[in-house]
């Protein structure tokens, strides 16, 4: 008895079926690996990893690294608005020295010409005495360099009259190698700038 030859239309048809549900299948699990691959990436990038002492793995969210980093620009910018600008006839070298380490050549230059200009020469031959009262920073840490934006209320006294003075300052930070104890933090401002100067009335008063 012959065997009946099967019709070529229905083989061609069950081959079609099972090279489009392997294909199909293929697609799927391409799309699948593909987003399991963004999601895996998304949570490795929100996230940082140590190994604690005892060997396990600690998860760090990368929002405290930001709080952190936040942390320290501000700290940054409150150290050298303190060592540039609080100073007499007995620091101002020490102090200003100490500044020019947390800043490039935008606060090198204005250094030297505030020293052109005599400022530090009257700070000597006046006996004067600069004091910093209040720091305050805005700070934008989505994208380096960091822009910021500091307020200094700093007073002069000149013996028998203290006068004020808001002083605003613009810049940027970027991240440079840690440098103890010149630069702990490891970030240095760039493109400083003494944006506005003017004096305040009854600062004291208000301030109460």
């Amino acid at each position: 008895m012959k065997t009946p030859y099967k019709n070529i239309y229905n083989i061609l048809k069950l081959n079609r079926f099972i090279v489009l549900t392997v294909v199909i299948g293929a697609v799927l699990t391409c799309i699948i690996s593909v987003l399991m691959v963004i999601k895996l990436h998304k949570e490795t990038v929100n996230n940082a990893f140590v190994v604690n002492s005892d060997g396990s793995v600690i998860p760090l969210k990368l929002v405290s690294q930001q709080e952190n980093l936040k942390v320290e620009v501000l700290a940054q910018l409150e150290l050298f608005h303190t060592y540039f600008y609080n100073i007499d006839a007995s620091n101002y070298e020490k102090n200003l020295e100490k500044a020019l380490w947390l800043g490039n050549s935008s606060v090198d230059a204005l250094y030297r010409q505030k020293k052109a200009d005599g400022v530090y020469n009257r700070l000597l031959q006046y006996s004067l005495v600069q004091k910093v009262l209040n720091i305050e920073s805005k700070v934008d840490i989505q994208n380096e360099p960091y822009k910021f934006e500091t307020k200094t209320i700093f007073e002069i006294n000149r013996g028998t009259i203290t006068d004020t003075y808001e002083l605003t300052t613009t810049g940027n930070l970027i991240h440079v190698d840690r440098n103890f104890p010149n630069n702990t933090h490891g970030l240095l401002i760039t493109n400083f700038f003494e944006s506005t100067l003017r004096k305040l009335e009854n600062y004291e008063s208000r301030k109460k």
